[in-house]
């Protein structure tokens, strides 16, 4: 068993961060956040006992912190991950399970109700900001967010007005899956070093592309000390809750795209204002839907009734779940319906179409050397199981891993006799999370695509309507409306090309003489055009 497989499970838990009577801000109090998000990595991380891995930077994050060793994505790529993350819905509840949207010819429109906690921490007064990554899904990779979701879409939390808190959604691309193609040759990891799964050939070829991970895994530890370190010279650093956690597993094949655990079991460092909880570890079970309500929650904002994760940090801790989900759908060109459940030891996977291959060819990761150096070997006849799973044509319906004798889930326990309650169990768990989020799996794409953008095309938010009232102080009131229901707003009263829009959440109190500007977004459709209101010199009663 791999160095840090032995590190996890041996991970103690004493985690008083965990407690609802220990670690966390104060009622009343607003801390900052910054999410720290490595893009396709696992645990290649020191402090969680991989030896072959350069992190100081984490190591000491960890070490000021609290590591979690049983965090799980909701999906096992970036886009779905990320939509899940950013609404606090599972990707399947909102239509946004498939990798990408766009590549079906539509945005998915998530339910009225449903917002981006972003934007829920604007309208409690928090400057919200994020660093590349801006696609959910119902946002293009291109064009953006909705402008109702970030005070600064394209950078850090330098814009916000002082004492102001902020929330920073920072991404690093360095271990992003495309940062492994072109030439392995020199890198500064030994090749010998490295531990590859059984799933893969145990090659020259595939042993360098690991050497390379780990590369990109110490150029992206750097840029996480860089970070630490502008807090701590801004002096934020202890007025900070700092989080750090990759958006989903490395990008290999059956780790990225897949559900096993190598696509979505995730390191998760929370570290607290003033090193509370330092050098600490939980095995509690979490899940990326909890982030969203969690984050919430620690900025003191209400956790809206509907988001089906719970508060894991702080003084408002909920109890620990017994499961956690995950899905996955169309990637890029390869579809497919596979959901899995997982609890601490044992992982429940259900394949909706199990005679879809395992593996089913996408151009983008074909460019990786571990997928072409597959390819040759099958082609020679030379793949020896377990490596050969890419090429089986066909699925069982349902599969079942002890993960913590068999990390690596080759050893299918589905049809073991002594294994049935525990079958019985998680199946049940599966089908009941099925029913009650909604999932949205079973409807063919085509459908979903009409549903959200009838005709194929996408549909334009009305522009938002005015409403004013004079004041005896010669300041008029002024009300904004969408006549869509879900619609966000946002406004501004600077008159610049590059004004600062705001997030409309009540009637506004305008001096005379000013203008103010509007537009309106409905998530998933195209934002409507801006209009304005010139608010007279003087204003009667």
């Amino acid at each position: 068993m791999r160095a840090w497989l032995l590190a996890l499970a041996a991970a103690p838990v004493i985690c008083a961060a965990c407690s609802s009577q220990g670690s966390g801000p104060k009622p009343g109090e607003r801390p900052n956040i910054v999410w720290i998000v490595a893009e396709d990595m696992n645990f290649e991380i020191g402090a969680f006992g991989d030896t072959v891995a350069r992190t100081p930077n984490l190591n000491r994050l960890a070490a000021e912190g609290v590591s979690y060793t049983n965090a799980f994505a909701t999906s096992g790529v970036c886009a779905p991950s990320r939509a899940a993350l950013i609404t606090g819905h599972y990707a399947t509840s909102i239509g946004a399970h498939h990798m990408r949207s766009s590549d079906g010819g539509y945005w998915p429109v998530p339910p009225p109700e449903v917002k981006t906690f972003t934007e829920n921490l604007r309208a409690a007064g928090y400057y919200t900001s994020s660093q590349t990554k801006l696609d959910y899904q119902f946002s293009g990779v291109v064009s953006g967010a909705p402008i109702t979701n970030w005070d600064e879409p394209g950078g850090l939390w330098h814009g916000r007005e002082p004492d102001q808190p902020f929330f920073a959604y920072v991404t690093i691309f360095s271990t992003h899956e495309s940062q492994l193609f072109g030439d392995n040759s020199n890198t500064v990891t030994d090749p010998d070093s490295v531990t590859v799964p059984p799933y893969y050939p145990d090659t020259p070829l595939v042993r360098a592309d690991f050497a390379r991970l780990y590369d990109n895994v110490a150029t992206m530890d750097a840029e996480v000390g860089a970070i630490l370190d502008m807090l701590e010279a801004e002096g934020v650093l202890e007025e900070t809750i700092v989080v750090f956690f990759p958006d989903n597993g490395r990008g290999f094949p059956r780790d990225k795209r897949w559900i096993y655990d190598g696509g979505i079991h995730e390191p998760l460092i929370v570290r607290w204002p003033n090193q509370q909880s330092a050098g600490t570890s939980s095995s509690e079970l979490v899940s990326f839907i909890d982030f969203a309500p969690t984050m919430l929650a620690l900025a003191g904002v209400e956790v809206p009734d509907h988001m089906p994760g719970r508060v894991f940090l702080g003084p408002s801790r909920e109890p620990e779940a017994e499961f956690v989900f995950a899905q996955a759908d169309r990637m890029d060109e390869a579809p497919d319906r596979i959901r899995a459940v997982r609890d601490k030891r044992y992982k429940y996977i259900r394949n909706y179409e199990p005679d879809t291959p395992y593996g089913q060819s996408i151009a983008f990761r074909n460019q990786l050397a571990t997928m072409q150096e597959m390819f040759r070997l099958d082609e020679e006849g030379n793949l020896e199981p377990p490596a050969d799973w890419y090429f089986r044509q066909t699925k069982p319906l349902e599969e079942l891993y002890d993960t913590q004798a068999d990390p690596f889930e080759l050893v299918n326990l589905a049809d073991d006799p002594e294994h049935q309650e525990t079958l019985q169990r998680m199946r049940a768990a599966h089908e009941a999370w099925v029913a009650e989020t909604g999932d949205l799996g079973d409807t063919p794409e085509a459908e979903l695509a009409e549903l959200y953008w009838p005709g194929g095309e996408q549909p334009v938010t009305p522009a938002p309507l005015f409403s004013t009232h004079g004041n005896a102080d010669a300041t008029t009131d002024v009300t904004i409306r969408s006549e869509v229901e879900g619609a966000s707003i946002a406004y501004t009263l600077e008159q610049s090309d590059d004004a600062r829009w705001k997030l409309y959440v009540a009637p506004l109190i305008v001096p005379p003489g000013l203008a103010v500007r509007a537009r309106a977004i409905r998530y998933g459709w195209v934002e409507s055009e801006e209009v304005s209101l010139q608010i007279a010199a003087t204003v009667a009663p």
